[in-house]
């Protein structure tokens, strides 16, 4: 696992700032299913050609339901233009009960949030498949999530999803 991991940053600081596919079918907007952490419904707005804005609305162990926006780089990392990698930085909003984040308390124990509202930042990096002449796109992603409140934790989100671009 150390290895894949390393492989996978060691391609991502190899990408630079080279340019990667165009949006699918040159749209702007897509929509789609992601299941995971979180499970539910994202959305994905290009900004322009590598830049793009991921929306999120779903279940999670951070809470239910769990909102959240992520600011996404593209990296043409294999010189392809249907696989690119991408990263990024975003926050989510855990509403209700959450199971997910270990918190240290002051006895210095570690429990789970169990109700209320979490806030959080993350960082996100994945890969995405955009196939040519279709308007979809596939992805996989994984990040560190940082509970900001109702106190500090952390924990791991991974997804794997499909966006529709009409």
């Amino acid at each position: 696992m150390k290895k894949i991991l390393l492989v996978i940053i060691v391609l991502f600081f190899a990408a630079g700032f080279t340019k990667s596919q165009t949006r699918p079918n040159g749209k702007n907007f897509g929509f789609g299913i992601m299941i995971g952490d979180p499970t539910g419904a994202s959305l994905k707005y290009w900004t322009d050609r590598d830049n793009a804005l991921a929306f999120s609305l779903g279940s999670s162990y951070f809470g239910s339901p769990r909102i959240g926006v992520d600011y996404l780089w593209h990296f043409d990392a294999f010189q392809s233009r249907i696989v690119n990698l991408y990263a990024g930085p975003g926050a989510a909003l855990g509403i209700g009960e959450g199971r997910g984040i270990w918190y240290k308390s002051d006895k210095g124990k570690f429990y789970y949030r169990d109700d209320g509202v979490g806030i959080g930042i993350r960082g996100v990096f994945g890969i995405n498949v955009v196939p040519e002449r279709t308007p979809m796109e596939i992805f996989f992603e994984f990040g560190t999530l940082i509970g900001l409140a109702p106190d500090f934790g952390s924990a791991v989100d991974v997804a794997l999803g499909v966006r529709f671009y009409p």
